[in-house]
């Protein structure tokens, strides 16, 4: 069964169309990339995906179900009640951490899973810990976020996705305002929750990365999915603006 199916997507932003009948779908342990150019739209779309941008066309479906569900410009979808149970499905890391300052990396983690899921405190903080070990940073736990490198930042927000138990894990360009060598740490992190089965959507453009971790991949331009495949189909298929897109990253 697909974790997420989005059907004929439509958003737009002060009259201008950012996404234009817009259709994929996600399984469960397959990790999808998106790519393309800035402006395409990619960003929306995970926003979209997450309810944190409401559609002004089409239909979003988790596990079958649907969650939003939009036509003519009105919204016939369940309603918040719906897409407030629903959105425990999945978690977002954002390109700029989005950690609270105030809060210590170990509060960062627990907050959500103890105040939003109302789950037990102990086991909570035990699982934070365990993520912590994972992600290399359990000596930072009563750390700040302002004394953490660009990369434990973004380990910290991937391990703060993570305790709240999701099925499906978005990224926004986790890597776009770190240096090559953060980036090549955070990359890592990813990799092995690929090799974890976890379901994952990345908005990248890291090329050889998507090539390489990647069971599908979608290339979007101004708002339409010109091509989808296969790391292989994707890379050798033959569409001018892709290829010249790709020109750039070309190893």
């Amino acid at each position: 069964m697909n974790l997420l199916e989005m059907k004929h997507i439509q958003k737009e932003f002060n009259g201008q169309q950012v996404l234009k009948d817009l259709s994929f779908s996600v399984k469960e342990g397959e990790v999808l990339s998106i790519i393309g150019p800035s402006g395409s739209g990619k960003s929306t779309l995970l926003r979209c995906a997450c309810m944190l941008e409401k559609i002004d066309g089409g239909e979003i479906l988790y596990l079958g179900e649907q969650v939003s569900f939009r036509e003519n410009g009105r919204d016939r979808g369940k309603g918040k009640k719906n897409k407030k149970e629903w959105s425990s499905m999945f978690g977002l890391v954002f390109q700029n951490f989005n950690l609270f300052p105030h809060y210590t990396v170990l509060k960062n983690i627990v907050d959500a899973p103890i105040s939003v899921q109302k789950r037990e405190k102990d086991e909570v903080y035990q699982e934070a810990k365990e993520l912590l070990v994972q992600m290399g940073l359990s000596e930072k736990e009563h750390a700040y976020p302002y004394q953490l490198s660009g990369g434990q930042k973004q380990r910290v927000a991937i391990a703060r996705a993570l305790a709240m138990k999701p099925k499906i894990l978005f990224f926004d360009e986790p890597t776009s305002a770190l240096d090559p060598e953060l980036t090549a740490e955070v990359l890592k992190v990813i990799q092995t929750l690929a090799e974890k089965n976890i379901t994952m959507v990345i908005v990248t453009h890291e090329m050889e990365f998507a090539k390489k971790i990647s069971d599908r991949i979608i290339f979007m331009e101004k708002g339409l999915i010109e091509v989808e495949g296969t790391p292989q189909q994707v890379f050798t298929a033959e569409h001018l603006r892709m290829k010249k897109f790709l020109k750039g990253y070309a190893k």
